[in-house]
């Protein structure tokens, strides 16, 4: 007899059934081992980046793989809003998709329409072939596929933010994202995800997203600004990536211990001897 196996709770169940908002951190190493590390941090979710990181299908799987059974929600970003890549990763058992650069409420009811199978959408029926049903084990799966995934619009450049009432309002999309280093670029401020008028225009993005009742997140890597924008209302944070944080606590060894070739001796390192 095979066994028979339910989903995983998703995303969108995780934030109605909690009042704190959602910590969470990037991975995007394209590093399973790396992913697992991760998952057992005691954060709330990972978003498992293939937009732009090293990731494809297989390495995708490979992560969800390994974060599963840890008490963290996987979200994974896709590259592009495509149906087709929407349907191989909803294939590979994503249950909580991401969708990067959505401008307009036409863009949301695509991807809805891509999550879906027929008649309410057009997603392709391969759930024999998929691990999404785990092969047929999870019961009843064509007919409750949508309880078992929860979709999510990033909102990334000024076109989205002043469509953002709409895209928010389409019926199938469970909550938003605000990408703010994207947004800053759309303004004419590249790399100044910090500055003022950024930051007002993502909390009155948050404002706007809460008042109707959806959920919606940010990306703020720094402890004030993440601070400033739970205060502002945001359901879900990310603090950090994988990648940054090795790249900066690799730095702060090599500054720790390798003495400047131009600086003074510092006798408190210790040296190895052979």
């Amino acid at each position: 007899m095979p066994i028979r196996v339910a989903a995983e709770p998703t995303f969108r169940a995780v934030l109605a059934g909690t009042t704190r908002a959602q910590i969470g951190m990037w991975v995007c190493s394209g590093s399973a081992l790396v992913a697992e590390i991760c998952a057992g941090s005691g954060l709330d979710w990972l978003l498992i980046d293939t937009e732009h990181s090293p990731n494809g299908l297989e390495s995708t799987l490979s992560q969800l793989q390994a974060v599963h059974g840890y008490p963290i929600v996987p979200l994974v970003r896709a590259p592009i809003g495509d149906r087709i890549i929407v349907k191989q990763l909803l294939d590979l058992g994503v249950q909580n998709l991401l969708i990067p650069m959505v401008d307009t409420a036409e863009q949301a009811r695509d991807m809805v329409a891509a999550v879906r199978y027929p008649p309410l959408g057009v997603r392709g029926v391969g759930s024999a072939l998929a691990r999404a049903s785990r092969w047929n084990r999870i019961d009843d799966y064509l007919a409750r596929a949508d309880d078992t995934i929860s979709l999510f619009a990033q909102i990334e450049t000024t076109d989205a933010v002043a469509n953002v009432a709409e895209i928010a309002g389409v019926d199938g999309i469970d909550g938003l994202f605000i990408g703010p280093s994207d947004l800053a670029a759309s303004m004419g401020l590249l790399g100044q995800q910090d500055h003022p008028d950024v930051v007002a225009s993502v909390e009155q993005c948050i404002r706007t997203v809460a008042t109707l009742g959806k959920p919606v997140g940010v990306n703020a890597f720094a402890p004030g600004t993440a601070a400033r924008y739970l205060a502002a209302g945001a359901h879900f944070v990310l603090v950090g990536a994988d990648v940054a944080i090795l790249a900066r606590a690799s730095e702060k060894l090599a500054a720790t211990f390798i003495r400047p070739s131009s600086g003074p001796a510092d006798d408190s390192v210790p040296r190895l001897s052979y």
